[in-house]
């Protein structure tokens, strides 16, 4: 371009010594043909469907145009097999498991663990320091009394035998090493279980592989546990539902939110549980008292990230909502909805505004 100016500047300075007026410059042609638009493309729905950590889990995400359903499918294995390799650590149901060799070793030695199973264990110590201790992973010692996993039994066990279990329940008996990354429970016959926290845990890291794998839209679901990322294809929030307690089953809704880029964690009394004698026993047991909690029939935590929520949902139903909501209220970015004892609805501060009733949650036993 500047030989081309130095070009036509000279031939000005000839014509100022001659009479015949210099060549204009020939404009160069345009182009009238516009930007072929990108085809049409309406993004597909694709959905993993399997079971981990002894629940349902769902993985949800769309095809775009630089991802088509058999390279979409191939990332949400990946999640799942994140939850999966969580599990083998954090289960009790494996002997191999950390947290088995940690009760195998009651009262004996420390155990030296994996950097995920410490640092569940450490933010339950948390809770449950937060929670006047009614969020307790040493709650395992009632596990071969109250039956609601797989060896489900409709029994309420002996005043006797819960009283004797109860008295290996206490979280301050759990001693951790941080230079050594070890275990250690002080009493023998103590046991754990991160099953109140571990999937909030397993959650986030599955949403972490689906991130790292470039998928910006998408939710990640184990159990009552879940993680929404980003806004649908068209532009529209993910709406979570709200359960209802005494409703017709796990899609009965009496409310509903938008949640984007938050975490939705649910404890209720209806999933693992029996009704006898006019009463309903659950599995959310209160420590204080070795019987189920009866405060709370659900509650529902929005927060930044699945572990938080999975880590106080069973700490502010066990308390109720006078006590447990101020839990919530102390985390950054928190909020939760509360059907209490009496089928009274709790909204904390944070959500009010966001939550959309539809109704009365259903009363009953």
């Amino acid at each position: 371009m500047r030989s081309a100016r130095l070009f036509l500047l000279g031939a000005l300075a000839l014509a100022a010594c001659n009479t015949s007026s210099p060549p204009e410059p020939t404009p160069e042609p345009r182009s009238s043909a516009a930007a072929p638009r990108p085809a049409p493309f309406d993004p597909k729905k694709v959905t993993l469907d399997d079971k981990a950590m002894g629940t349902h889990v769902v993985i949800t995400t769309y095809t775009t145009r630089e991802l088509d359903e058999a390279a979409i499918r191939a990332k949400l294995d990946k999640a799942l097999a994140e939850i999966r390799r969580l599990e083998k650590l954090m289960t009790t149901w494996r002997d191999d498991s950390e947290i088995s060799r940690i009760n195998q070793a009651a009262g004996k030695q420390a155990v030296a663990v994996g950097p995920e199973t410490f640092e569940v264990i450490k933010k339950s110590i948390a809770v449950a320091d937060r929670s006047e201790g009614v969020f307790d992973i040493s709650f395992e010692a009632m596990r071969d009394l109250w039956r609601f996993d797989e060896n489900k039994v409709e029994e309420v066990p002996k005043k006797a035998e819960i009283d004797k279990a109860r008295a290996l329940i206490d979280y301050r008996k759990i001693k951790l090493d941080h230079e050594a990354r070890s275990v250690m429970l002080m009493k023998p016959g103590m046991r754990l279980s991160l099953g109140g926290i571990a999937k909030g845990y397993a959650v986030d890291a599955a949403a972490k592989v689906l991130s790292a794998e470039g998928l910006a839209s998408f939710y990640v679901q184990a159990g009552g546990d879940l993680y929404v990322r980003g806004k649908k294809p068209d532009g529209s929030a993910y709406r979570v539902g709200v359960r209802d307690p005494r409703g017709k089953g796990p899609n009965d809704y009496f409310a509903m939110i938008d949640v984007t880029d938050h975490a939705f964690s649910t404890a209720g009394d209806y999933e693992r549980a029996f009704v006898k004698d006019g009463k309903r026993w659950h599995h959310i047991i209160d420590p204080r008292t070795g019987y189920p909690a009866r405060k709370s029939r659900s509650v529902t935590v929005w927060a930044k990230d699945a572990f938080t929520a999975d880590g106080i949902d069973d700490a502010i139903f066990i308390l109720g909502p006078e006590k447990g909501l101020s839990i919530c209220e102390e985390q950054e970015d928190c909020g939760a909805v509360v059907v209490d004892e009496n089928n009274k609805v709790w909204v904390s501060k944070r959500l009010e505004g966001k939550v959309q009733m539809f109704r009365e949650p259903t009363d009953g036993i």
